[in-house]
């Protein structure tokens, strides 16, 4: 299962269905709060309800709260924290405290074609921002400024507190390229963190939907795979072949688009002499240094399901300390 926050994409269907929406999101927390500032959950006019704002400490109040903003057509601030009475009877018992924005999709709220713009340029995988003032005067789409929070996948309020601004970064993924035993526990860690992924391998034998339940498998050529698929920052690309023809394209089409992570599997040997055949097809030695090589963080790893474990806590470090 995937944990991708898809909060936006269920209210706008909720509400094309009929059934009215409001988003609840953290725009602030303090102390060992359990979900991070950005974190949504969407309540239906019904009560249905998806995603999180405490990790289940304060879903049911925050319903309520939700049903009563659809029913008046009016945004309301929330807080909760462990001293808050409230906060202490309907479960937030873990030492941190709260800010939750509540947004009906409509009156008073974000409007509903805002919020399809907003459906639209994640699934175009376009980065955007959207900007809200905190007494609701005003609310916007943008796609410019906020370089650094979109670099760090960081929502939060401005400078002055006065507007929230929550970054919708693409989805991110993950290419692996051989469908090989090591690909097998990687892709399903992947995917348990919220990348999708796609299992790159031109050997139908590797790389099957039999071996690769549930994962996107791509017969083709990596460097061909990869130029259909549009790498960008939000990639990661794990190579596991061995095999130079096919780790060999892949990092160089890699090289030349930009994904967050390139990490190949192999000996300290093996990977000097990937350096050597890289530099001598003309790379510079500054883009060489952007592949991980020996993939996946030195802990004495053994067998491909720790393998895959030092794999993935790597791709997670260089995704979150860049």
């Amino acid at each position: 299962m995937q944990n991708r926050e898809t909060a936006p994409e269920q209210a706008l269907r909720w509400v094309q269905a009929g059934e009215g929406a409001a988003l609840a999101t953290v725009i602030e927390t303090w102390g060992s709060a359990p979900r991070r500032v950005g974190a949504q959950l969407v309540v239906s006019g019904t009560g249905a309800m998806e995603g999180s704002v405490s990790g289940g400490c304060v879903e049911g109040a925050v319903v309520i709260e939700a049903l009563e903003a659809l029913q008046e057509g009016a945004s309301r601030m929330l807080e909760y924290g462990v001293s808050d009475g409230d906060a202490f009877a309907v479960g937030l018992a873990c030492g941190g405290t709260i800010r939750v924005l509540v947004e009906p999709i409509g009156a008073g709220g974000m409007p509903e074609n805002m919020l399809a713009d907003l459906v639209a340029a994640r699934a175009a995988r376009t980065p955007v921002a959207y900007e809200v003032a905190l007494d609701g005067s005003t609310r916007s789409l943008v796609t410019e400024g906020h370089a650094e929070r979109f670099r760090a996948d960081r929502s939060g309020l401005s400078d002055d507190g006065e507007t929230f601004i929550a970054i919708h970064n693409p989805p991110l993924r993950m290419a692996i390229v051989g469908g090989v035993h090591i690909a097998q526990h990687l892709d399903g860690m992947a995917r348990a963190v919220g990348f999708d992924t796609y299992i790159i391998d031109p050997r139908e034998a590797f790389g099957s939907e039999a071996r690769f339940p549930g994962a996107q498998v791509i017969n083709e050529w990596p460097d061909d795979a990869l130029q259909n698929l549009g790498v960008d920052a939000r990639t990661a690309l794990v190579l596991l072949t061995h095999d130079p023809k096919l780790d060999d394209p892949a990092i160089q089409c890699a090289l030349a688009s930009g994904p967050f992570y390139i990490g190949a599997l192999g000996s300290s040997r093996t990977h000097a002499a990937r350096r050597a055949r890289l530099a001598e097809a003309g790379f510079k030695q500054d883009q060489i240094a952007q592949i991980h090589g020996p993939v996946g963080l030195d802990i004495g790893a053994s067998g491909p399901a720790e393998i895959a474990v030092a794999i993935m806590a790597e791709v997670i470090q260089t995704l979150r300390q860049a």
